[in-house]
């Protein structure tokens, strides 16, 4: 699988595409295909890049 979130840096902001309950996400870290973010409603989470698309916030 190939992970579509390559592009995401730290400080970006993000939304989960099937967690709109979440809130705005900013990213912490992106290593190895594996994207920590802090949400707003959620805390950390660790997203896999190769099954979950993260959608850009367009306030970035």
């Amino acid at each position: 699988m190939e992970d579509l979130n390559g592009f995401l840096e730290p400080g970006m902001l993000v939304m989960h595409p099937d967690r709109p309950e979440w809130g705005r996400g900013q990213v912490q870290s992106n290593i190895g295909g594996k994207i920590t973010v802090n949400f707003r409603e959620a805390g950390k989470v660790v997203i896999h890049g190769a099954r979950v698309t993260l959608i850009l916030d367009s306030e970035n």
